[in-house]
């Protein structure tokens, strides 16, 4: 085992704990992979994120065959595909985030974008986030739908099952789930009260955020 590898195993070990410590999964709910140079590793299936060992991180070759750890999550299918149409990506992280669960309860802003541009960050450090329709967890139908999007977007929501977000590391996808689930509460809390909804941010602040910092909306 590679030094690199050593240090992904236990990058999508913390990074586990911390969205399980703050609730962003539950139980044995979500998982974590990422792109390693003979293949990939991916969190096994039906482990609790909060207690993952480094040494259980399933291991997967470049032909999707199981080389070590324990058995692959039922959502490889999915996590290899965004990898094999997104060649910047080296990490794919899903929850069940309660927040954006609730959103495709309660019903999404717009089918191509869960939810509006309320903050600057959302913009830069998320941006747009299609809904995926309900299919039953594993469907290769659904790994098929995201895999045409997976050059397009940072993340999709999977109605009732919650985000899959992708980036060039385990941790900086972490971090964009984490902005859209913050999002998300934000946009629930204004949904839960009498007072007008907040107005997405203005076309020219966008452009401005897509001058200064590059921004992907």
């Amino acid at each position: 085992m590679t030094t690199t590898e050593t240090r992904i195993r236990e990058e999508i070990c913390t990074t586990g704990a911390s969205l399980y410590e703050r609730r962003y999964t539950v139980g044995s709910a979500g998982n974590i992979s990422a792109r390693i140079d003979d293949g990939w590793l991916i969190t096994p299936t039906d482990a609790c994120l909060g207690r993952l060992d480094p040494a259980d991180i399933s291991k997967v070759d470049s032909a999707g065959n199981h080389v070590s750890g324990g058995k692959p999550s039922k959502t490889l299918a999915l996590h290899r595909r965004i990898y094999e149409n997104n060649s910047e990506t080296h990490g794919v992280v899903h929850t069940h985030s309660t927040h954006l669960v609730a959103l495709t309860l309660a019903g999404v802003w717009r089918k191509e974008d869960v939810l509006p541009p309320i903050t600057p960050y959302y913009v830069m450090k998320v941006g747009h986030v299609p809904l995926i329709a309900y299919r039953r967890p594993g469907d290769p139908a659904v790994a098929e739908e995201v895999a045409a999007l997976a050059s397009k977007v940072r993340g999709v929501l999977l109605e009732r099952l919650g985000p899959v977000v992708w980036e060039k590391s385990v941790s900086h996808a972490s971090y964009a789930l984490e902005e859209l689930e913050e999002t998300a509460r934000l946009w629930m809390l204004a949904l839960s009260t009498d007072a007008p909804l907040p107005e997405p941010l203005a076309e020219a602040a966008i452009e401005d955020l897509r001058k200064t910092f590059n921004a992907r909306w």
